[in-house]
């Protein structure tokens, strides 16, 4: 096979390309206005994703990593005290909890969806557990209701890290709604991209949502008159203004991806693992992984010919350098080990044409 077509893992262009007029409107507008740090535009986005996200409560801030560690801060969180999470998840996720001197816990994944086993967290709980972080891996919930279950009995805080997950849907409910305390990133690569980096807290509790509020701008509530100590976490009015031009079309660039993720499973060849969509969830395909025994061989050789793809994630987090003193060994979680060496994203972008698709799927079944 020749290479007929180069294909990118995403295609931002094409996206602006879409909707350059109404970007470019936006950002005339927050710059004729001169107010670039929170303000109108922060205040009528946070809203607006409160609401698309049936949440009571939005604050926006600099970026999902931060809003991370701002919700954890929120909480409470003090140096020794434990946090539940999985190994196999972007770094920010652990990486917040011991920025804060807080002990990461982890707990293996579902081979299929890639997200916590809810079945192993209650062996994990120990008197200085505080909460749980669920990560809603590649846009597909994780399994909500035992883990509220347990949190409830055992008076934990649940912080839903739902990154790479707006707009997806558990029984109904969606991602950051079901939780204390929902985390979003508007990292341009997400289904919901900014130009630069930004985030968002969701919350339908009013204290905690005010306490992340004046914990993002220094721990202020009156400005000059510090409660407690904060952090400069705020969201930029640009940004701000770029999402809400973009939010209009999220379910429609969803419904893309999610019709290309369809054409996939006819398309693509047995041999490769495809992603599974759970009942009772909606999946909106941030990544369409795949699973393949020699999952490096099908990288380099679909990299030859033009396909764009990349591995999320090759090493899990408790074998990381950076938390070697947690002690954690390879073989201590099998199920995040595996998917580290076996997983690979391919393009699932709404831009994608039914030619592109067929000549990744095509690519795929050569190798």
């Amino acid at each position: 096979m020749s290479v007929a077509l180069q294909i990118p893992l995403l295609d931002l262009k094409a996206q602006y390309a879409s909707i350059r007029d109404e970007i470019k409107a936006a950002l005339d507008r927050v710059v004729e206005s001169q107010r670039f740090i929170l303000g109108p535009e922060v205040e009528a986005l946070e809203r607006e994703v409160a609401e698309y996200s049936q949440c009571r409560f939005g604050i926006g801030v600099s970026s999902g990593t931060d809003a991370l560690l701002v919700s954890l801060m929120a909480i409470g969180l003090k140096p020794g005290d434990e946090v539940i999470t999985t190994p196999y998840t972007f770094f920010a996720t652990a990486g917040a909890v011991a920025r804060l001197g807080g002990i990461p816990i982890f707990v293996d994944i579902e081979p299929r969806t890639f997200n916590i086993d809810p079945n192993q967290i209650e062996s994990k709980i120990s008197p200085r557990t505080r909460a749980v972080i669920p990560v809603h891996l590649f846009g597909q919930m994780a399994d909500m209701d035992p883990i509220m279950d347990i949190a409830k009995r055992r008076g934990l805080t649940v912080i839903e890290d739902a990154a790479q997950a707006i707009g997806a849907e558990h029984k109904g409910r969606r991602a950051g709604s079901i939780g204390h305390l929902g985390c979003f990133s508007f990292f341009p690569s997400k289904n919901l991209g900014g130009f630069g980096d930004g985030g968002m807290v969701t919350a339908n509790e009013p204290a905690l949502a005010e306490r992340v509020k004046m914990l993002r701008t220094h721990g202020y509530s009156s400005k000059y008159h510090n409660e407690v100590v904060g952090g400069n976490f705020r969201l930029d009015a640009i940004q701000a203004a770029v999402l809400r031009v973009k939010l209009k079309y999220l379910d429609r660039w969803r419904e893309g991806r999610r019709r290309n993720a369809a054409l996939y499973r006819e398309l693509l060849p047995t041999g490769v693992l495809l992603p599974v969509e759970s009942g009772n969830r909606r999946h909106i395909y941030n990544q369409f992984v795949i699973r393949h025994k020699k999952r490096d061989e099908l990288m380099s050789h679909l990299k030859d010919k033009g396909v764009g793809c990349e591995v999320y994630y090759p090493v899990p987090l408790h074998l990381q350098e950076c938390f070697k003193a947690l002690g954690g060994k390879p073989g201590d979680f099998p199920h995040s080990e595996m998917a580290a060496m076996e997983t690979l994203a391919l393009p699932v972008y709404p831009e994608l044409t039914e030619d592109m698709l067929s000549y990744v799927a095509a690519t795929v079944k050569q190798f």
